[in-house]
């Protein structure tokens, strides 16, 4: 904290500085607004009509409309008003103020012939959500485009955490899979655009003038240095004593959050200690951060970084190497971590990542595991045509190794331990593609004969988690949570994370799961490039497992022992109910075909 403090009071001195420089910046062609409120207008952009060409670059034309707002024309049907400028970024943020930007943008951006571009940036999994109107006004990913008047749509990040998300009167409509953040943005009517000639950026940062170079013969730029006369000191004086005011209430105000941080924060460690002193018997190594610092060569090999922390690649010996989490002094109480180092110390199986030691060295905390050098289940969830497909039978294979990993948390602990963020993520790789479930920031432990758990804020990842942990309409809260979320995880390693197009033509397009229960009902294949029959066999079975685990209501699904019977029997499984279309029956009614497998599935296992 103190370290972002310091950067704080950098980014405040070069501020000043550069106010001061632009202050008394003098050009030919002067700086404009449209509104009071309206970004500022100056080279390579001028105003059309009011501004000589020279003021600007070719294409870069802008103009003010009525109402005193920034206007930009593309080559689109719409034109679109101007929020935000970054002349050293060289990025301009527009917005369409009649038009659904979504629609349009997933649709057809053409931007052929001109300047800007869609900053190439990683696509990311969002998921849509039919809310009604009730106590939504102020809840984040809303798309009025695409809602209506008893209805809301919100589109959300699929790996985003449900607790800041209360969809209570919500229903999940479908998945939309590599979608760009820029154009995930502009569900709120913003898109950002990026130009790269003429290249003004570097003028921009020095605090000068960017401006067509004269007497050229061809265009281009120069860098003009602008001189500040006395009459402009005199306005520097002024402006520097207001904003050095400013300044000050700043710092008064940071300095007193980094004093309330730093008290929380005390407490938090003292609470960890006293939970590491009685964690002892455990046994996991503790280190200290210069043993961190050692053992990652100084964050030298970083592996990724997610909401939580960053993780480093290290190594303990010559031919131990290990995977270390740095946490967020930032995030939360030191609740996850407690829950990370307590629940893994009691987990000893195959198919669960190892937690090999821990750092608790003042605010720095971090959590060393077995490092799995084959990375995460995302990366291999492709179709089968792709390069990074598997095969199935190291689908089947891999599937079946969560399963036991899953049932050994709910069934082989001296308590139980319910994870809440089963996902491709949190499900690493080993050499040979053994898979070993990580990641228990969010697990909840209780006793096995306790059948509910009780929750104050819902937990879990947008995407996977079960219809009862954010609405108790659907049924109590327990250990079959983690089973509606494995089967999702099952549904998209047999999809292959299919993309779905989300504009506002297809917005009633039909669920992917739901499109593969029509098809398994039907008597179909699933439309998957299969050469082998027997491939197609294992497809069709994690498919059907899916849907049994996926079901609305608790009680419908089944426990994980009954999950790892259904994947490695050797018999034909029967479909389960439709779970999309019973959400409007009564649960007894909805109920009893699940119930009916249950027993059956009961009975082989007690015959065997």
């Amino acid at each position: 904290m103190a370290m972002d403090f310091s950067w704080f009071c950098m980014l405040v001195l070069v501020l000043v500085a550069f106010f001061i420089d632009y202050g008394g910046a003098q050009n030919q062609c002067k700086e404009l607004r449209c509104g009071h409120n309206s970004p500022p207008i100056r080279f390579p952009f001028r105003v059309k009509d009011q501004q000589p060409n020279y003021c600007g670059y070719p294409g870069f034309d802008l103009s003010c409309s009525d109402k005193h707002e920034t206007v930009l024309e593309l080559p689109t049907p719409a034109k679109f008003s101007v929020r935000k400028i970054d002349y050293e970024s060289q990025e301009i943020e527009v917005y369409d103020p009649y038009n659904c930007l979504l629609g349009k943008l997933l649709k057809n951006l053409d931007l052929t012939n001109s300047p800007f571009h869609v900053p190439k940036d990683i696509p990311s999994d969002y998921t849509l959500f039919n809310c009604s109107t009730l106590d939504r006004k102020n809840l984040d990913g809303l798309v009025p485009c695409l809602s209506g008047s008893a209805y809301q749509i919100y589109m959300v990040d699929s790996y985003t955490s449900i607790e800041y998300l209360p969809l209570v009167y919500c229903t999940k409509m479908y998945n939309a899979s590599n979608v760009p953040f820029s154009i995930y943005r502009s569900s709120y009517d913003n898109l950002l655009l990026k130009w790269y000639e003429p290249n003004c950026g570097p003028c921009e940062a020095k605090g000068n003038q960017c401006g067509l170079k004269k007497n050229g013969t061809k265009l281009e730029t120069e860098c003009l240095d602008l001189k500040k006369s006395k009459g402009d000191s005199d306005k520097i004086v002024a402006t520097g004593a207001t904003l050095g005011a400013f300044v000050l209430s700043l710092l008064v105000i940071v300095a007193y959050r980094v004093y309330s941080f730093n008290k929380l924060e005390k407490e938090n460690q003292v609470r960890i200690e006293r939970f590491l002193e009685d964690y002892k018997a455990l046994k996991p190594s503790r280190y200290s951060y210069a043993d961190i610092k050692r053992i990652t060569n100084q964050f030298k090999d970083k592996l990724g970084q997610g909401a939580y922390g960053t993780v480093f690649k290290g190594k303990l010996t010559a031919d131990f190497f290990v995977a270390v989490k740095i946490l967020n002094n930032s995030k939360g109480n030191g609740e996850e971590f407690i829950n990370e180092v307590g629940t893994m110390g009691r987990i000893h199986h195959v198919n669960v990542v190892r937690l090999v030691g821990f750092c608790a060295d003042g605010f720095r905390r971090a959590l060393v595991y077995e490092f799995l050098p084959s990375g995460s289940l995302q990366k291999y969830i492709s179709l089968p045509d792709s390069n990074s497909f598997l095969g199935w039978g190291k689908l089947q294979e891999i599937a079946f190794g969560i399963a036991k990993g899953i049932e050994y948390l709910h069934q082989g602990c001296d308590q139980r331990i319910l994870h809440f963020d089963i996902k491709p993520h949190n499900v690493l790789l080993d050499n040979n593609f053994t898979p070993k479930i990580s990641d228990f920031g969010l697990a909840k432990l209780c006793a096995k004969d306790q059948s509910t758990v009780s929750m104050t804020t819902a937990r879990g990842t947008m995407g996977y988690i079960a219809p009862e942990v954010f609405s108790r309409n659907f049924g109590s809260v327990s250990y079959k949570s983690d089973v509606y979320s494995f089967g999702i995880l099952l549904l998209e390693m047999v999809g292959g994370r299919k993309n779905t197009d989300v504009t506002a033509d297809n917005i009633s397009e039909i669920y992917y799961p739901e499109w593969i229960y029509n098809l398994l009902e039907e008597g179909e294949d699933l439309r998957i490039h299969i050469e082998k029959e027997e491939d197609a066999k294992i497809a069709k079975r994690l498919a059907i497992v899916g849907l049994w685990c996926i079901q609305w209501h608790p009680v419908d699904r089944p426990s994980m022992k009954l999950v790892v019977q259904m994947l490695e029997s050797g018999e034909s499984l029967i479909m389960p109910p439709n779970p999309f279309g019973s959400t409007g029956q009564t649960k007894s009614n909805a109920s009893k075909p699940a119930r009916r497998m249950n027993l059956e599935l009961e009975t082989i296992a007690e015959v065997e």
